[in-house]
């Protein structure tokens, strides 16, 4: 069975639910306050739970950081490949989610960011495998590693770039050498703007094409829904709007069900309906990994199909 490889950083979200950010220099009051294993283990958990075999390659420290995103993963079946990086926990996320469900990050540097050649090799990549990169991972002592990885892929090994907000500020020589290695970009719209230029799902799911030659392109805008470009077939892809609580690790959500469903040998037209569904599932709970599992998508899509 092909796999899901996810090469990004896993955290430890800390997150903090404010009634508003505080001033420079000010308090405010949290009105709770949760650790969730989060980060790359969020597009492994939400492509676990809609069937993929996903499998972290990724560095993961020793300490209760660790400790939280072993557990999670082992609860959903995901492996993590590479071994521990001793003496070192994993890092940080602290995480202000407001009323809104806006969020505000302050990412701390780990275990996480110890990858290289070898142990990224450790998930043994094969033919019609999905690699899952993070433009996270393409600054500091992971990038050369992570680089290098990518291009030493056997044939048939497609990679998928998840951009983040970074990835239009790297340096172009580094930006040039990832999308050369892109099958596949999915992004929100707000990182297809920033790369491209341009604004509205269609315009910038276009430049972005244009930026990865060939490549699949898939750019959302949260209840908006998204757009999907696969060689000449281009089709915006309806959302579903909520009332959110939560909306950190959606877009990762998204991610995970739309490359599973690529994974069991669905269009990537069908894959993002189903990303979709789960992404305004996911927005209506509490936590970053807390994406649904299929069969809550399936009855999410038959209730509307009904008109529910």
């Amino acid at each position: 069975m092909h796999r899901l490889i996810r090469t990004a950083q896993a955290l430890v979200d800390e997150v903090a639910e404010v009634p508003n950010l505080p001033a420079r220099g000010q308090n405010v009051m949290a009105t709770a306050v949760t650790r969730y294993a989060a980060s790359a283990v969020n597009i492994l958990v939400a492509a676990a739970r809609s069937g993929a075999t996903a499998v972290h390659a990724g560095a993961v420290g020793t300490g209760p950081n660790a400790d939280l995103i072993r557990e999670t993963l082992a609860a959903e079946h995901v492996a993590i490949v590479s071994p521990p990086v001793e003496d070192l926990d994993t890092g940080i996320c602290f995480v202000m989610v407001e009323p809104s469900a806006e969020r505000t990050f302050v990412t701390t540097l780990g275990a996480e960011r110890h990858i290289s050649l070898e142990s990224l090799m450790t998930s043994q990549p094969a033919a019609g495998d999905l690699v899952c990169v993070s433009g996270y991972s393409l600054v500091g002592s992971t990038r050369d590693p992570l680089l290098a990885f990518l291009e030493a892929l056997p044939e048939g090994v497609e990679v998928v770039l998840d951009p983040g907000a970074i990835f239009a500020g790297l340096p172009a020589p580094v930006r040039d050498r990832m999308l050369a290695l892109t099958a596949t970009w999915t992004s929100n719209a707000e990182e297809a703007t920033q790369l491209t230029g341009w604004t509205g799902m269609d315009e910038t799911s276009a430049a972005v094409a244009q930026r990865v030659g060939g490549a699949v392109v898939i750019v959302r805008d949260g209840p908006k829904g998204c757009f999907v470009r696969d060689g000449d077939s281009a089709a915006y892809v309806r959302g579903y709007p909520q009332t959110p609580v939560d909306t950190n690790g959606a877009g990762d959500c998204h991610t995970g069900i739309l490359l599973a469903g690529r994974l069991a040998g669905l269009s990537w037209h069908e894959a993002a309906v189903r990303a979709n569904a789960g992404a305004a599932i996911k927005v209506t709970r509490r936590g970053p990994n807390t994406a649904p599992s299929a069969a809550e998508i399936d009855d999410f899509l038959a209730s509307v199909a009904a008109g529910g």
